[in-house]
């Protein structure tokens, strides 16, 4: 007989190579030809555990996919690939009838505490709402102890004062303590925290960590802490995954990813912390560009068209030549833009992603004009990371044509100069692949 693992020895929680993608609508006409549109990838992709007792903090730009991976956790988007274990038990994939009973477990701090909480119901309904839902109280005098007490560990004092106060009549810090006290109200193991302190006051922001941080000891919770502060991440996580475009890129203990982060996305995002000293001179090394379209992400490494350390394996293709070409001449003068945009051909061709790329020439013009503009573009910028993953140039009768090296998509793998566990998904740190 095969004995089940004991609960407390597994993690919380458990994410298993989450995908979630939403279809993109298209036309009239091909949805009614049953035409694949296509799909943004907003979770492409994602292993992680969670530690019981432990603050995770996903890390990330606007569009990184952690809001998404957080509600996925909460079954209020659906999975479409990939599996979430909640202390040990499969939770993806269940109906909403059978994951309710789980929500007493998994609470939500939102990030905009004016939107979160009723206008029209007084603080002791909407803290106690939860208790009606769930059928735990019972009776008007049992659901307003209740709420007197997670009034009370949030720091909502004196309880009376607030009870039968609406949301307009508090600030905002004292709107999202009560949103702490409705998630919290249950006796929740795993609490995610969706940007609870953005939108509040600088002066009120490290009360609010300081308080979760007490609720966390007191009530023995677990939280999935999402963010784009790294300075907020720094003082409340114990872990940090960073994430780009979908994936993680890297993942570790805090203090590691601060002191020696590794990926270059990582890198930058510390670099873009503003420095609050202004006779401070902090060099700045930010990654170039926007962050790519998700429905459409690059080959390979999503991060290589804004990396400084890009080489060959790291996905180069055609949608970087035309990037390339189009940012040059962006630094040309009127009448030099003029003559080399006569010379280069329609690049509509380029926006499908390839690995081999042909550049029409312009009418009137040669490919032998087209290449030896290549050609001075190269000697002109040799440092540039997109030269490293050209594998030739060659005239063809009609263009000119670019090849590049096939892809590798990086997967996260231990760093082996890490004082603790960190994982990264770079090329950088493969042996195998990493340049001299």
């Amino acid at each position: 007989m095969q004995m089940r693992p004991d609960p407390a020895t597994l993690p919380l929680l458990d994410v298993h190579d989450l995908k979630v993608h939403f279809s993109l609508r298209g036309s009239f006409l091909q949805r009614m030809l049953g035409r694949d549109t296509g799909s943004v990838k907003a979770v492409d992709g994602v292993t992680f555990t969670l530690q019981r007792g432990e603050v995770l903090g996903l890390v990330g730009e606007s569009g990184s996919g952690k809001t998404t991976l957080s509600r996925a956790v909460l079954s209020l988007v659906k999975v479409t690939d990939g599996s979430i274990a909640f202390n040990g038990e499969t939770i993806s994939g269940l109906s909403e009838r059978h994951f309710r009973p789980l929500r007493k477990r998994l609470q939500l701090i939102f990030q905009d505490p004016h939107a979160s909480l009723n206008p029209a119901m007084t603080i002791l309904d909407a803290v106690g709402h939860p208790l009606r839902i769930h059928h735990v109280a019972k009776g008007d005098d049992e659901v307003r102890r209740l709420v007197s007490l997670a009034l009370e560990r949030v720091g909502l004092v004196p309880v009376e004062r607030f009870l039968y106060k609406y949301p307009s009549d508090l600030s905002g810090g004292q709107k999202q303590r009560a949103v702490l006290a409705r998630a919290i109200i249950l006796g929740p193991e795993l609490v995610i925290a969706d940007e609870p302190v953005s939108m509040l006051d600088m002066s009120v922001r490290a009360k609010m960590l300081e308080l979760m941080g007490d609720l966390k000891r007191d009530l023995g919770l677990t939280y999935l802490y999402v963010t784009h502060d790294l300075a907020t991440a720094r003082y409340f996580c114990d872990r940090i995954a960073i994430m780009y475009l979908g994936r993680i890129v890297e993942i570790g203990s805090a203090a590691e990813i601060y002191s020696k982060p590794r990926h270059p996305y990582t890198r930058a995002l510390l670099e873009a912390i503003p420095e609050p000293d202004p006779s401070h001179k902090v060099p700045r090394d930010l990654p170039r560009g926007e962050v790519p379209d998700a429905a459409v992400p690059p080959l390979g490494c999503s991060f290589h068209p804004r990396c400084p350390r890009a080489f060959w394996p790291c996905g180069w293709e055609s949608r970087d030549l035309r990037l390339m070409l189009e940012e040059r001449w962006a630094t040309l003068s009127p009448d030099e833009y003029l003559r080399e945009r006569a010379i280069v051909g329609d690049l509509e061709g380029l926006d499908s992603p390839s690995t081999e790329a042909l550049i029409p020439v312009g009418k009137g013009h040669s490919a032998t004009e087209l290449a030896a503009l290549l050609d001075e573009h190269r000697r002109s910028t040799p440092e540039d990371p997109f030269w490293r993953g050209v594998v030739s140039v060659e005239p063809r009768t009609h263009g000119v044509t670019v090849r590049f090296h096939d892809h590798v998509t990086p997967e996260l793998q231990p760093a082996a100069d890490a004082d603790e566990p960190v994982e990264v998904a770079c090329h950088l740190y493969r042996p195998d692949l990493a340049p001299g």
